[in-house]
């Protein structure tokens, strides 16, 4: 019987094609990935944020680009193309491209990031557990979002899987056997499990009422565990601000409606009862949950003020990525940041897990 993860089907590289860099420099060996898909699990558009957070802020090219012709139903997804006055202008070509940047500091790591293939998912994992060895990817990290009935009054949960029991531990708590319909990261991570590499996936909660709008403070939430678990510093002052004046719309629209308030007033019962037992441990803690010392977070900072020069003197609310003076902790009053992570340490405590009638966190 042939075995679809290595039985002779089609060669996995013939999906993609890589700059000639790819093989012989080895400045890109040894990184952390990290992946987005858009598509089908996407709640709040977070993935989508994500991706284009991390690639417009550098604004890198791609050093691997795959066929999207293969991979691609474009009756599912059709591309939008622009109509202006008497023509048509060229359409938004899709696009699922391998990227090499850099983070806060300088430090470099890969992006695998566009939308989820429709067709051949083996070979494309196949193709991505090919990149990883090539490449010699430390970890791999990737990140989605679902709709849970939680509210958006509390501190957004993360449910974490993969073969790192470090970075699982005390997040997701609540441990189900279910069944639910897969996405291709989910196939990727199995893969890459099975070839003996590291895989963690993230998914981010998002308040089921909000799922079908961009919301900002999902792709936060995501950048902050990314970057947490890879020690790196992801960019996330421009959804932060976003988010913000999305809590400010939603908080009038909910003040408005008595309905509104009402329901939100009922998720947010439920969630204070389930969460009230559970300890929140922050992703910055070390093995044995030992804080950062002083030492540690001002080497962080003098070396992202380093790295940044005179263009940050602005103040040091800017400069540290906080968003604003007034951000200079965690949202739930946890200590700062340590050295090589993310500006704000993640609200590690899942949301409404363990509730009856809950879609399960996947």
């Amino acid at each position: 019987m042939i075995d679809p993860a290595s039985g002779p089907l089609q060669d996995p590289a013939g999906l993609y094609s890589a700059a000639l860099e790819l093989s012989g420099d080895e400045g890109m060996r040894g990184l952390p990935l990290i992946m987005g898909f858009t598509g089908f699990a996407d709640a709040g558009h977070a993935v989508r944020q994500i991706i284009d957070e991390l690639i417009t802020v550098q604004g890198a090219g791609a050093i691997a680009a795959f066929d999207v012709d293969q991979l691609l139903d474009y009756r599912s997804r059709r591309p939008r193309i622009r109509f202006v006055e008497d023509h048509l202008e060229d359409y938004d070509a899709p696009a699922l491209a391998l990227y090499r940047l850099n983070d806060g500091l300088g430090r470099p790591y890969l992006l695998l990031a566009g939308p989820e293939p429709d067709l051949q998912w083996e070979r494309f994992a196949r193709a991505v557990v090919g990149l990883v060895e090539r490449l010699e990817v430390r970890q791999t990290l990737w990140v989605h979002a679902i709709p849970m009935p939680v509210p958006h009054t509390r501190p957004l949960g993360v449910t974490v899987h993969g073969n790192r029991p470090e970075l699982v531990e005390g997040i997701s708590r609540w441990k189900p056997v279910v069944e639910f319909p897969g996405a291709v990261g989910h196939l990727v991570e199995i893969r890459l499990i099975e070839a003996g590499h590291d895989v963690t996936g993230f998914v981010v909660h998002v308040p089921h009422y909000l799922a079908e709008a961009e919301y900002p403070a999902a792709a936060v939430t995501g950048l902050e565990h990314l970057g947490a678990a890879a020690s790196l510093m992801l960019p996330s002052d421009r959804l932060r601000e976003a988010a913000r004046e999305v809590e400010r719309q939603v908080a009038e629209q909910v003040a408005a409606s008595a309905e509104i308030r009402e329901l939100v007033a009922g998720l947010e019962e439920r969630f204070d009862d389930h969460t009230a037992d559970v300890p929140r441990r922050s992703l910055l803690a070390g093995p044995a949950d030992e804080l950062p010392t002083a030492e540690d977070l001002g080497a962080a900072v003098e070396a992202y003020l380093a790295a940044h020069g005179d263009e940050d003197a602005e103040g040091p609310g800017e400069a540290l990525g906080a968003g604003g003076a007034d951000d200079g902790g965690t949202d739930d009053g946890g200590a700062p940041p340590a050295a090589g992570s993310s500006p704000h340490a993640p609200g590690d405590a899942p949301r409404g897990e363990g509730s009856e009638g809950e879609e399960p966190p996947h």
